[in-house]
């Protein structure tokens, strides 16, 4: 009795808001073993003269530890106290008087029944279906509340008997949702909704239980009346997971969540909510959504109502803190609505029923706040309306410019909102045809001294004008652009001193460093400019408050540094390195949180580009700072529903639904910081080389565990990338070195490879393995990761094969149109990626292996023989005849034994409809005759008529086609010059030499120079013609070749081209003649290659 009552008082203390007590609490509970952690927790839940409190916290605690630690707790119980538990639980909720305490219990009920359904569905616990069922029909309310509560928790209670009692289970829940109870009626359609939640992927019962979403509607709309949002989370949740299910009664749903929606009566959450409910659905069924466009037509006014719902606050514009959006205010809500309705349903169906409205809206006179909602719109259809929005570009943004004079700050501040975000989203087309108007009217807005939020904010649509123009348009306004800035930059610099005021400055000094990015060394003139101004703003801006300036200042400082290259930054860069070195030494004292860091870590890593090796005496000091970001662990949990109630997105916290009331939380603080530290790990590597190699075990050991950080693509990709990169870096520290190495990461790249759910980053995978092979040799994989690496080809091809099906079914679907279509394509291009990539990984492994690789190839040989067939899509063919031309250049005379499956389509697809696949052919050809050996003769005869027809047919140099032509004459020249015996040289060689040279495939340029400087050499008498009268000729082919970078100085031919030149350069007169016959370029271009080979 002493333990139970020192029990209480730890669960008492567990509350306590002394954080030492509640240490000590929390330690001695962690001591307990679980078997009495059972006990007592469920004599305190039991004990109704302990403190509310006090039982609440022992619910809390049981069911976390059956849900945290089952398998390690309940199994060691002996059979006596697991079925005391169940008795005492089923008792409990029967007998409890407190409903707070009966819900938990509820909760705990739910949770050990979740944990006693064995692998073969049965649930170890048959007592308690026989409790829900009486219960249900029980005259007790808090009994039918109850067994409500449990399957709504727990909607796959029944295990393997759910078939079984299907028709009960329905007629259960409609009967409660007819309940005369309101509550129950609610939980009836919370649990509905569950159980149709976690039957996703059960198309025949979603059907059967298709007669209770009108039930489930009603009970959304009465609790909502009631200030209780649940239900309509519960349809938030369906439109989300299970769309198809509210396919019968769709327009009923919509109408409900738009009534709602405009039902300023309602709480802001519940309104915005209802708005929930239509834009989930335009992203997960967008299809079926479309052809509602009358609800569409009517939910779209409402966000715009809902963007019109600002305050007037008076100190706006001089506001020198960006506070964060409020994200729970209708005008934020509204606007992300907007912008994702737009996205999931396209451009054609929204910007048709968007225009009027928005221009309504900027010409209304009276009410700013309409015109800033009508420009803050135009901002966030941008990216979904792409496509409709370019072609009345014009039109849009001269009318928005005129809002930069609008009288309103804050609609000023819009306009400049609207022309950032189209900078952005139609960059380059929209620099390129507004630049004159865009730049001087934003200069303009940036001189509102009154107004420093709107001067902030057109510095801001600067910085996205900037980042995305081409250099060339740039230029004629920079002197101007410049001068601007500095003007700017010295008056806020002045205000920083006098008012502490920073805004602007902080923008300004980005805008700089945005211009000079642009620029490039064309800013040289203007570095002494800013230069000192910037450095004093490093040197003397220590305070807090000043932190964001400062990293921001040190970014610009790196920026211009490597925008005017090493020559002029030296002078500073000494100075630069020691203000950094002083930042980073105090670092010690820079809080997680401070700006500063991420800034710092970029620098450097610009300050290495600038500065190549001399960096590398900077790294012990750069090291520890970054590795250690690097190294952040973000703070996870799994919670359930209940917890996260408690927590907030708010707190920067995010959330997964897991499915079965749970969810997966992560604080994102930190994963932005830690992605930029691995980026910049990648390029010390890529910079340093062998500078880099004492810290290659480190960074190795950090980065291998990384490939399977889920939490932020961006830090797999710099994981990926960082393995080629150091193993060349080791290779100083010896070869077994680099082998160890290696071994410490091959097993996680190729599971990698295998398990990585976003193809961007898969990509970048198998990139980085079929390098590291490439890098590491022969040999480099053992037996079970050659295996295993088979085994993952194999899954990723009939993966390829499955989705193309998959992609013909949606085809057939009853929603299918122009804009399923789309996405279809961009799921075939992303595939499609995926299949280079196997390319990639084969490709290397042809070339390091040779021959010996082809026992294992054989496992995958059907599934690249199936890529070829006739009805496949181009692409596929295209790579599978890339994977075969591989086959031939690096596993002969030994390929010849697969010839059956890929000649014959070899020779076909020469004259294919696709350029990408006769380029893939040609290439096959080519390879042939090289490395191909004897057995290959006669198909080197047949190819050439076909390679001729190709070079000889109408269109055959036009842009699409040029590749694959230029691939064709070089496969031409292969054979007369490694296998002159399958074609008649004396009567092709004539019309080869007329189509040369090669301008764009610059790899077979170099083939075709290299055979022709055989020709030249041996003296062929129809390369030279009578009297040497072809040699014009021949010069005109090398200048044409030079000046269109075909041949490059280090090619091994521009050295026997060279000498080629120097011969005629002796002979006077034909030097003369052939020099004449250029063109001035080409003239300069053979003068540069005889000064440099």
């Amino acid at each position: 009795m002493a333990e139970q009552q020192q029990f209480y008082l730890l669960l008492s203390n567990l509350l306590s808001p002394d954080n030492v007590v509640r240490k000590q609490a929390e330690e001695a509970y962690e001591n307990i073993p679980g078997q009495s952690k059972v006990t007592f927790l469920l004599q305190a839940l039991r004990n109704t003269t302990a403190a509310e409190e006090v039982r609440q916290m022992a619910a809390v605690l049981m069911r976390r530890m059956l849900s945290a630690s089952f398998d390690e707790v309940f199994p060691s119980l002996t059979p006596e106290i697991q079925n005391a538990v169940k008795d005492e639980l089923l008792l409990g909720i029967q007998m409890e008087g407190s409903s707070n305490i009966r819900k938990k219990t509820c909760d705990i009920a739910a949770e050990l029944s979740r944990n006693l359904i064995d692998d073969d569905g049965n649930n170890q616990w048959p007592e308690i279906l026989k409790f829900l069922f009486e219960s249900v029909s029980s005259q007790n309310v808090a009994l039918r509340e109850a067994a409500l509560h449990i399957f709504w928790n727990f909607p796959g209670i029944f295990g393997n008997q759910q078939q079984h009692y299907l028709d009960v289970i329905k007629r259960m829940l409609l009967q409660c949702m007819q309940d005369q109870e309101k509550t129950i009626q609610m939980l009836a359609a919370r649990a509905a909704a569950a159980f149709v939640l976690a039957n996703e992927n059960n198309a025949p019962l979603q059907k059967h239980f298709a007669d209770m979403l009108p039930g489930i509607l009603q009970a959304v709309n009465d609790s909502c009346y009631q200030n209780d949002d649940s239900v309509l989370k519960s349809l938030v949740e369906l439109a989300d997971t299970a769309p198809k299910y509210l396919r019968p009664h769709l327009e009923p749903t919509l109408t409900l969540s738009l009534k709602l929606c405009a039902d300023t009566g309602l709480e802001n959450m519940q309104r915005q909510l209802a708005l929930e409910v239509i834009v989930t659905l335009s992203e997960t069924a967008s299809a079926m959504l479309r052809k509602h466009s009358n609800i569409v037509s009517q939910a779209i006014p409402q966000m715009l109502a809902m963007m019109v719902d600002l305050e007037n606050d008076e100190n706006w514009s001089n506001s020198d803190e960006l506070e964060d959006d409020d994200f729970d205010s209708n005008a934020v809500a509204g606007e992300s609505a907007l912008d994702r309705i737009a996205c999931g349903l396209g451009g054609k169906v929204v910007l048709p029923l968007i225009k009027e409205h928005i221009m309504q809206m900027l010409q209304n006179p009276a009410d700013w706040k309409y015109r800033h909602a009508g420009l803050m719109a135009l901002s966030a259809i941008g990216e979904g309306c792409h496509q409709q929005m370019e072609g009345i570009l014009c039109e849009i943004v001269n009318f928005v410019l005129l809002f930069l004079q609008d009288p309103h700050p804050r609609v000023r501040y819009a306009a400049c909102n609207a022309i950032g975000q189209m900078a952005t989203d139609f960059a380059p087309t929209f620099q390129r045809k507004f630049h004159d108007k865009v730049i001087s009217a934003l200069l303009q807005t940036m001189e509102d001294q009154a107004n420093p939020r709107v001067q902030a904010h057109a510095a801001a649509a600067l910085i996205n004008f900037t980042e995305d123009c081409p250099k060339s348009l740039l230029l004629p306004y920079l002197d101007n652009l410049v001068n601007h800035l500095h003007v700017i930059m010295v008056a806020k610099l002045q205000e920083l001193v006098q008012k502490g005021t920073k805004l602007v400055l902080e923008q300004v000094v980005t805008s700089i460093a945005s211009v000079a990015d642009t620029a490039e060394e064309k800013f040289v003139p203007y570095y002494d400019l800013f230069m000192p101004s910037l450095k004093h703003i490093v040197e003397n801006g220590v305070q807090k408050e000043l932190r964001l300036l400062r990293g921001k200042t040190i970014e610009c400082i790196s920026l211009i540094g490597l925008a005017v290259g090493k020559d002029k930054f030296m002078q500073d860069a000494s100075d630069v390195m020691q203000l950094l070195l002083k930042t980073q030494t105090d670092s010690s004292e820079l809080e997680d949180d401070d700006p500063q860091i991420s800034y710092m870590i970029s620098a450097w890593a610009r300050m290495c580009k600038i500065l190549g090796k001399e960096f590398q005496q900077y790294l012990p000091v750069v090291m520890g700072p970054l590795m250690k970001t690097a190294s952040i662990k973000p703070e996870v949990a799994l919670l359930d529903t209940q917890d996260m109630e408690n927590m907030s997105e708010d707190d920067g916290w995010e959330f997964v639904n897991l499915g079965d009331q749970q969810s997966f939380g992560i604080k994102t603080a930190g994963l932005e910081e830690k992605a930029t530290a691995c980026q910049m790990l990648v390029c010390y590597a890529k910079e340093l080389k062998e500078g880099f190699a004492e810290y290659t075990e480190q960074v190795v050991k950090l980065m291998v565990p990384l490939l399977k950080f889920y939490f932020h693509d961006g830090v797999r990709v710099a994981a990926a990338e960082s393995m080629p990169l150091l193993l060349e870096c080791a290779r100083v520290q010896g070869p077994e070195y680099v082998t160890q190495m290696w071994h410490f990461m091959c097993d996680s790249l190729i599971k990698g490879i295998g398990t990585e759910p976003d193809s961007d980053v898969l990509s970048e995978i198998m990139h980085s393995f079929a390098k590291c092979i490439e890098l590491m040799g022969e040999g480099c994989l053992n037996k079970e990761h050659l295996e295993e690496l088979g085994n993952i080809m194999k899954g990723k091809l009939e993966e390829h094969f499955k989705n193309q099906e998959l992609r013909q079914a949606k085809r057939q679907d009853e929603d299918y149109d122009e804009q399923v279509e789309e996405n279809l394509q961009d799921e075939d291009d992303s595939d499609v990626y995926i299949l280079t990539k196997i390319s990639d990984v084969l490709h290397s492994m042809f070339s390091c292996y040779k021959d010996k690789v082809l026992p294992w190839f054989e496992q995958i040989l059907p599934l690249i023989v199936n890529l070829i067939c006739p009805h496949r899509p181009w692409a596929d063919k295209q790579w599978g005849l890339c994977i075969f031309d591989d086959v031939i250049e690096h596993c002969s005379p030994t390929s010849f034994k697969y010839a059956e499956y890929f000649l014959r389509p070899m020779l076909q697809y020469i004259c294919d409809n696709s350029p990408e696949v006769r380029q893939a052919a040609a290439y096959g050809v080519g390879v042939m005759a090289q490395f191909g050996g004897e057995n290959y003769r006669p198909f080197c005869t047949e190819a050439i008529p076909l390679l001729v027809g190709v070079i000889q047919m109408e269109g055959s140099k036009t842009k699409e086609n040029i590749n694959a032509t230029e691939n064709c004459i070089s496969a031409v020249g292969k054979v007369m010059k490694c296998r002159p015996e399958c074609v008649n040289v004396n009567e092709v060689l004539p019309h080869w030499l007329s189509w040369l040279p090669l301008h764009e495939d610059k790899e077979e340029a170099v083939h075709t120079f290299t055979y022709l400087c055989d020709l030249i050499e041996s003296n062929n008498p129809i390369v030279l013609g009578p009297n040497n009268s072809s040699l014009p000729r021949v010069f005109a082919i090398i200048a044409d070749g030079l000046t269109n970078e075909a041949i490059k100085n280090e090619d091994a031919c521009s050295k026997r081209l060279a000498n080629v030149i120097r011969q005629v350069q002796g002979s006077g007169g034909l030097w003369t003649e052939c020099m004449t016959s250029l063109n001035e370029a080409q003239q300069a271009a053979i003068q540069n290659l005889l000064n440099t080979a």
